[in-house]
């Protein structure tokens, strides 16, 4: 299968190199609203033609689109692409809030186009891991959780044009960062019903949003957790999942999966990586994204969903949307879609 890169800022070179290890997927070429940015990336990257327009992406025919552009700009690029029948692989956020999110969501489901986002922490072996473990009834069931993300990052980062803001990236920390890790316990524990939460702004940084969030939330199935999430962690360390349950604890960090069942066995499972938790926001392997790719397209041509989907995404949107209001009133908030 043949794709197009769609917007070309940080983590445009981990797609390129996702795509270049990538089976049976190559990248055609890749699109930038600077053409000039776009024909120096693709020269500096090998990474095939650079597009002058959409409508010469579109017409290229790709069997597919990475979106990779800020959360303000996606919906322009989704209408054309389901309009022209193109399954959309997009990063995350899908859009800057739970409403507009649902928009795009409901645009690619009525028209029956594929739509998958890029959480790549579902695809980390530990994480998969997990997934079976918890699947199989090792921990038995879940009671509570610890979801941590002490990540750092330096004032330079927010004063990008538009970073931290509400009008391009939706929020801070928790829209832009914290969203995988958050993500990740959803994906593994099921959907959160209530809120409690507070955004904060610290004076380690100058921005819009918050670089600091703290949350109490309540899943459906009758598990709690506990969340807390910051880019003012200096010097910035892995982020973390926590869950405990009633026949054995699970530790998520780094990579690496341990197990601590209550009859006192220790199981390890999994590698230690980078995810990007200090000051380079790309210290990161393109391992995780290579698997989200390498499973869109196989989900295209087997017709079956994605490994996440852009309707499972929605539920995190929600969780991020009620903290939001949670914050602002004070007062425990229902997670609604």
């Amino acid at each position: 299968m043949k794709c197009v890169l769609i917007g070309l800022g940080m983590v445009a070179g981990t797609h390129v190199a996702a795509l270049r290890d990538a089976k049976d997927v190559s990248l055609l070429g890749v699109l930038a609203r600077d053409p000039d940015k776009a024909r120096a990336f693709a020269q500096t990257h090998d990474a095939g033609q650079a597009f002058a327009s959409l409508a010469d992406v579109i017409a290229a025919k790709p069997d597919f689109v990475i979106l990779a552009t800020p959360p303000d700009t996606r919906l322009e690029y989704v209408t054309a692409c389901v309009d022209a029948g193109i399954p959309i692989l997009m990063e995350k956020p899908i859009e800057r809030t739970l409403d507009a999110a649902k928009q795009i969501v409901d645009l690619c489901g009525t028209a029956n186009i594929p739509l998958g986002v890029v959480f790549q922490h579902r695809a980390r072996a530990a994480s998969q891991a997990l997934k079976d473990a918890i699947a199989h009834g090792v921990l038995g069931d879940i009671t509570n959780a610890e979801i941590r993300v002490p990540w750092w990052r330096d004032q330079s980062y927010y004063d990008a044009p538009g970073r931290g803001t509400f009008a391009r990236d939706g929020g801070g920390v928790m829209i832009t960062q914290a969203i995988h890790t958050l993500d990740l316990a959803l994906w593994l524990m099921g959907p959160v019903s209530h809120v409690q939460a507070m955004m904060h702004t610290t004076k380690l940084h100058r921005l819009e949003a918050e670089d600091w969030a703290g949350g109490l939330l309540s899943f459906q199935n009758g598990a709690v957790a506990s969340l807390t999430a910051t880019t003012s962690a200096f010097p910035g360390s892995s982020e973390s999942l926590t869950l405990q349950g009633t026949k054995a604890a699970a530790h998520l960090a780094e990579g690496v999966l341990t197990l601590h069942h209550l009859d006192g066995r220790i199981e390890k499972i999994g590698a230690s990586a980078t995810t990007g938790g200090g000051a380079d926001p790309m210290a990161f392997t393109h391992a995780w994204h290579q698997t989200i790719i390498e499973d869109f397209a196989v989900a295209i041509a087997e017709n079956r969903a994605p490994m996440a989907p852009g309707y499972e995404a929605l539920q995190t949107h929600a969780v991020i949307d009620a903290m939001q209001q949670a914050s602002n009133s004070g007062q425990r908030t229902k997670v609604t879609l």
